[in-house]
Order: structure tokens, then C-alpha cells, then sequence
């Protein structure tokens, strides 16, 4: 038998580590168990690129978190205000309503201090004028309410929140995997653990799950997603297999959120099967697509790639691409916007077709090469005049095709021609346990399971059918937080309750 913990945090992503780092903090003696080696740790947040949602008022309340921003270089910068009911309203307008309210307005209003107490505790950000600004008359303007990333992305999230977890003297154990919960009276009082094909208790007072959905366990995807899930790809860690749901279960934690929903995105269509930690920084997506079209093998457009920024579509069109033919597409750019598209179309490992005609590009694909090519010719006829800015929604769309392009319709004529190849990859899946407001997991009478906490992506109820972009980061520290130091009050209070008896 190991020596007794007050808080085991399972899991060592972001919210697992926020989680450890609040509860610490709070007075509890914490242990972290990681299920994969030490040099596979940090869960999906290692794979992140690190853009990180929450709100703002002006560029002073970032600067508060960008220390070594200089007068100068803020002296430079247009930041439009991100209220608390921007970020509320985006996310209600993305997940149709769905988002449960409270879950919703926790995230929401406790994003900012969150980011805060990150900042404290050395997790260092930085602006991300790659993806979410552009020049103009010699100002930088931001857009899309999303200004701000990690230093080095996820690797350097993680990177810090492991320092500072040694920092604190939290224990951090790898190959370890939770296999089971253990009560006594109704009370939760240990994990049953494996390691090198061995089980051990370790006793605990109370337990912080924060291990992840079950993007990575292909039997659950086709289960509760769907049997066309198999053949999406696994962006992140392998590890993420359901294993904390599963255990919350068998205590009889109630199910919540969008069980048959998941975050899913377009990425290379030869990404590796699951994340590859020697390549993390998420370097496969492929968002640029409202700049192009899309195109399937038989060739046929199947989504409105300007209906709105990536920042709302992308986490959505990912399962669109899995319904197609051998679940690939095809995004379609000429020499026009070939400048414009993100860092990631330029790296080594994008997969791409390039030719001076389009009837050459064409040739290259194993695609329906006439139908490709008359969608094409249908979509140039179909669009509107208008000015083109890729910064705003112009409303430069089509006229007399289905789908339309809403925003940023430029004709595809002039070469050279591009195509890239891609195909879904799952990040998370939507649907998760319940619990409250405080990250208390919830039973089947919506009452607290005793000394069991959640966070991460297995907190159900939040995101449906989409999301805004870095909310998942967001939502991780957030309920990280607060599942930390309400574990380590639960403890606090179950000390006290014992010493009076």
C-alpha cells in the first residue's frame, strides 16, 4: 500500500494539471496519474496550437497576461472588446441553443481570471498574429475574439504546468493507469491502479477525473458516434479511451451532453492514425478552406466553406468530410489566395497537388476528373461581384448553386492550381458525465457522487454540434480550477467532519 492522498487527479493534460495545481493550492496533498510513458504526457493538450478563448474588455486586460508587450507595439494594435456576452452568445449561436446555461455562463465568467491565475502560475502567452489578425493602413487588427495563444503551443502549456506541478511537489506517476474507483460509505476513498501489469490501491479522500473522452477507443466512436467513426483518424493521444467514464459510470455518475456529437476537424489526408508526439502543434489541419472550395471524389461541392470564419465551422465540417466518399476531400485554391493560406499549408508534411492548368491539377486526383471539373466551372459562373477581404464576412457570395459560398467567393482561374487532400480527424467527443457548476459529478437523482470531481473533456453538456474555437483549452483550465479547489475543500471538510466525531 502507497501512502494516502487527500485529491488523485487522473489524467496530466491541461485540465488535469489546472486541476492538481488548484488543488495543491488549496492544502491538498495531490497525486497525478498518468496512463502513457512520460514522454507521451500532456494528453490533447500537448497536440493543441495553443489558442486560447476567453473574454476580454480592451487590450489593457491582455496586457495583463502579455507582460513584455511594449507601449510600442500595443501602440500598433486595433483589439475590438470580447465581453463576457460575446464569448455566452457565440457559443450559444454555434452549439444551436444547446449549451446547458450554467455550465455555459461558468465557463464564460470565469474564463478571464482563469487565464489570470495560468499567468501566475508561469503558463506564458502570447498574441497570435498568425491566424487572427491582419494589417491594414498600418494598424494591426484582431478578429474573431481569439487574440491570444500559448507560448510554443500546447508543448509549452504543458511544458510550464509540469514545472510548476514539480515546483509544488505534486506527485506525478507514469505508466499508471486508473482501472477503478473505490468508496466506503458512500464516499470516495481511493483508485484501484495498474502499473507494469500490476494493481495497487492508493487511497485517496477525493478524485478529480480529467482524463479525456473516448475519440481513441474505435468500439465506443461506432457505438455512440456512429459506424462510419472508425475510420476517423485520432488526432492526439491514443490514451484517451473512455477509461474515466467508464469508472464514473460504474459509480453511477449520469451520462450528459451530445453522446452522438464530436469535435472534428479536416486535417491531411495522411496524417498518422493517431497523434505522434515527435509532430505535435497540430501542423496536419488544413483551415484554410473559405478561402477555396471543397470537393469530393465524385465531384460535388458539400458545404458552404464561407458561411462564416473557421473560428465557427471548423470543428463542424470535419464530420462532413468523414459522410463523403472514402472520406476524403479535396480543397481547391488558385495563385490568387495561394499567399493567404495558414502556416500549415506550407509545411513539409502537407500533402498537396499543384499544376498550371486546372485540367492538369485534375488529372493528378483520383477523382471523377469531368464532374470535378464542371463543379468548378458552375462555381466561377456563379460568383458575384463584390469586394473581396478575407478579414471581414464581405458577403461576396454565389448566385444559382448549391451550396452557395456566402463570404470570400473569388473565381478559381488564375494559376497556379492547388489541391490538398483531406480527411476527418476526431479531437474529443461532445458527450461526457454531468456535474455542476463546481465540476461535482452528478448520479442519476442529479445529486453529487461524494468526493468525485470532473473536468476537461469529460465534462458533457457544453459543446453540441460545434464550438468556438479555444473554448475547449479554455473549458479545461476553467473546470480544472474549480474541480481542484472544490476537491480540495471537499477534503478539507471531510477532515473536519471527522474530527468532531
Amino acid at each position: 500500500m502507497s501512502k494516502a492522498y487527500d485529491v488523485i487527479v487522473v489524467g496530466a493534460g491541461n485540465a488535469a494539471l489546472c486541476a492538481a495545481i488548484s488543488a495543491k493550492e488549496n492544502g491538498a496533498e495531490v497525486l497525478v496519474l498518468e496512463k502513457g510513458p512520460i514522454h507521451k504526457r500532456g494528453g490533447n493538450s500537448f497536440f493543441t496550437d495553443g489558442a486560447i478563448r476567453f473574454a476580454y474588455s480592451e487590450l489593457k486586460d491582455i496586457r495583463k497576461v502579455i507582460p513584455q508587450l511594449k507601449d510600442e507595439e500595443a501602440d500598433t494594435i486595433v483589439m475590438p472588446e470580447y465581453s463576457t456576452s460575446d464569448y455566452y452568445n457565440d457559443l450559444m449561436r454555434v452549439t444551436e441553443q444547446q449549451s446547458h446555461p450554467e455550465l455555459a455562463g461558468q465557463l464564460v465568467s470565469k474564463s478571464y481570471e482563469t487565464i489570470v491565475w495560468m499567468r501566475g502560475h508561469g503558463v506564458e502567452f502570447e498574441l497570435n498574429y498568425e491566424n487572427q489578425s491582419f494589417e491594414k493602413e498600418g494598424k494591426i487588427h484582431f478578429w474573431g475574439g481569439l487574440p491570444v495563444k500559448t507560448k510554443d503551443k500546447g508543448i509549452g502549456l504543458i511544458k510550464q504546468l509540469v514545472k510548476r506541478a514539480n515546483e509544488l511537489n505534486i506527485d506525478i506517476w507514469y505508466d499508471s493507469q486508473a482501472v477503478r474507483l473505490l468508496t466506503d460509505n458512500e464516499q470516495i476513498s481511493g483508485v484501484v491502479i495498474q502499473q507494469k501489469g500490476q494493481e495497487q490501491t492508493v487511497e485517496a479522500k477525493s478524485v478529480v477525473l480529467a482524463c479525456g473522452s473516448f475519440e481513441a477507443n474505435k468500439e465506443m466512436r461506432s457505438k455512440h458516434i456512429g459506424s462510419e467513426w472508425e475510420a476517423a483518424i485520432v488526432r492526439g493521444t491514443e490514451y484517451n479511451t473512455g477509461d474515466g467514464i467508464k469508472m464514473a459510470l460504474e459509480l453511477g455518475a449520469q451520462t450528459f451532453g451530445e453522446w452522438d456529437g464530436c469535435h472534428s476537424i479536416g486535417t491531411d489526408a495522411n496524417v498518422p492514425k493517431v497523434g505522434d508526439f515527435t509532430k505535435p502543434g497540430d501542423i496536419f489541419k488544413k483551415h484554410s478552406y473559405p478561402l477555396g472550395i471543397m470537393l469530393n471524389k465524385d465531384g460535388h461541392r458539400f458545404v458552404d466553406e464561407g458561411a462564416d470564419f473557421r473560428n465557427y465551422t471548423y470543428a463542424k465540417y470535419g464530420r462532413e468530410i468523414l459522410k463523403q466518399p472514402d472520406h476524403v476531400a479535396y480543397q481547391i485554391f488558385d495563385s490568387q489566395v495561394r499567399p493567404l493560406l495558414r502556416k500549415e499549408y506550407n509545411l513539409e508534411e502537407a500533402t498537396v497537388y499543384e499544376a498550371n492548368t486546372l485540367e492538369e491539377l485534375i488529372e493528378q486526383l483520383p477523382v471523377n476528373k469531368a464532374q470535378f471539373l464542371q463543379t468548378i466551372e458552375e462555381y466561377n459562373e456563379a460568383v458575384q461581384e463584390g469586394d473581396y477581404n478575407p478579414s471581414v464576412k464581405d458577403g461576396k457570395g454565389t448566385k444559382g448553386i448549391t451550396p452557395s459560398k456566402t463570404n470570400w467567393a473569388l473565381k478559381i482561374e488564375e494559376g497556379p492550381f492547388y489541391a490538398f487532400p483531406v480527411t476527418c480527424g476526431i479531437t474529443f467527443a461532445f458527450g461526457g458525465l454531468h456535474v455542476n457548476s463546481d465540476g461535482e459529478v452528478l448520479n442519476e437523482k442529479q445529486e453529487p457522487i461524494n468526493g468525485l470531481f470532473a473536468a476537461g473533456e469529460m465534462v458533457g453538456g457544453i459543446f453540441y454540434k460545434n464550438y468556438p474555437g479555444g473554448s475547449g483549452l479554455m473549458s479545461g483550465a476553467v473546470f480544472g480550477k474549480i474541480s481542484g479547489s472544490q476537491a480540495a475543500k471537499y477534503v478539507g471538510v471531510h477532515r473536519e467532519n471527522a474530527a468532531l466525531k
